[in-house]
């Protein structure tokens, strides 16, 4: 992208962190709703990449239903931004009030033994929106973003998360990750990752909803390498009045197993996570925004990755 081309980029983002905040609630999700109807129309490489991995999810839809599916996934993806664009101003009661969680006794526990919490997430629902809730109702959050171009973007999304009260890492462009991720990995913190796609090519190969994919492995091998549980995290979307909010779900902890090397065992403990998100996607996909390739039969055979031009 060019120089005066990433300044547009920039300057969209900043313009939609000052406007959509300012706008009534349901306004707001109505205009990126209407936004994700006609990107849909278009088409294009990322409803098309969207539809592909629903018709691998859901094989059995037809072409009617898997539209239908499509237009209601990428006004979930259309959603996320929105509300990340009016978190910044979100009090803690808004925060609260859209927000309702399961499961999370086992992970106050493990905190308030002093333990750091390791979560395996998807990407579903609003991540970010889980990430605020956790800095206010657990306490220290630490994850890793990816590099987003142009760097500025990036930079906005950065301090976008930090100011929400998370430590962030880059996934590249700033040293050692994984070595990053164990030195702050100490005491009682929340480490949330991203891995139903793999980044670096150091993913496994794992059964996602039926189908061959690849996923990071990191989650799974940080917690083993730490002595932390390993959690399943899902969030679904569910309406809230006019709005909407998330619903968050934590998982059972992944057993670890007893044997094997740790690739091995961080492998078997990656497949257990993909059962967990892969039954509530198979259930539902539209809260799955997922605009990349992530399975087998879509990926590079020699790097495991997968750009769609």
């Amino acid at each position: 992208m060019s120089r005066a081309g990433d300044l547009l980029t920039v300057a969209g983002f900043r313009l939609g962190w000052a406007v959509v905040r300012a706008l009534p609630e349901g306004a707001a999700y109505g205009i990126f709703d209407r936004v994700a109807d006609v990107t849909v129309r278009r088409g294009g490489t990322g409803v098309r990449r969207l539809r592909a991995n629903y018709a691998r999810v859901r094989p059995d839809l037809n072409d009617v239903e898997l539209d239908a599916l499509v237009r209601r996934g990428m006004r979930a993806y259309l959603r996320y931004y929105c509300e990340a664009f009016r978190l910044p101003a979100m009090s803690a009661a808004d925060v609260d009030a859209k927000v309702t969680v399961a499961g999370e006794g086992p992970v106050r526990a493990v905190l308030a033994a002093g333990g750091p919490v390791v979560c395996f997430l998807g990407h579903l629902g609003n991540w970010d929106l889980a990430g605020a809730w956790c800095c206010r109702a657990l306490g220290r959050v630490v994850t890793v973003a990816e590099r987003l171009e142009p760097e500025a973007v990036f930079a906005e999304f950065l301090d976008f998360r930090t100011l929400l009260g998370m430590t962030i890492l880059p996934l590249t462009g700033g040293g050692d990750v994984f070595a990053g991720l164990r030195r702050e990995a100490v005491g009682p913190v929340v480490v949330p990752l991203l891995a139903d796609r793999d980044l670096t090519g150091g993913g496994v190969e794992v059964v996602f909803c039926g189908q061959p994919a690849r996923m990071a492995i990191g989650p799974a091998a940080l917690a083993l390498a730490v002595g932390a549980p390993l959690f399943p995290v899902t969030i679904r979307h569910t309406r809230r009045g006019r709005g909407w909010g998330i619903d968050i779900r934590f998982h059972d902890p992944v057993a670890v197993p007893a044997e094997g090397s740790t690739r091995e065992r961080a492998h078997t403990m990656t497949q257990r996570c993909a059962d967990a998100l892969g039954a509530v996607v198979a259930d539902d996909p539209s809260d799955w925004h997922m605009l990349q390739r992530v399975f087998m039969a879509d990926l590079d055979p020699v790097s495991g990755l997968g750009e769609d031009r």
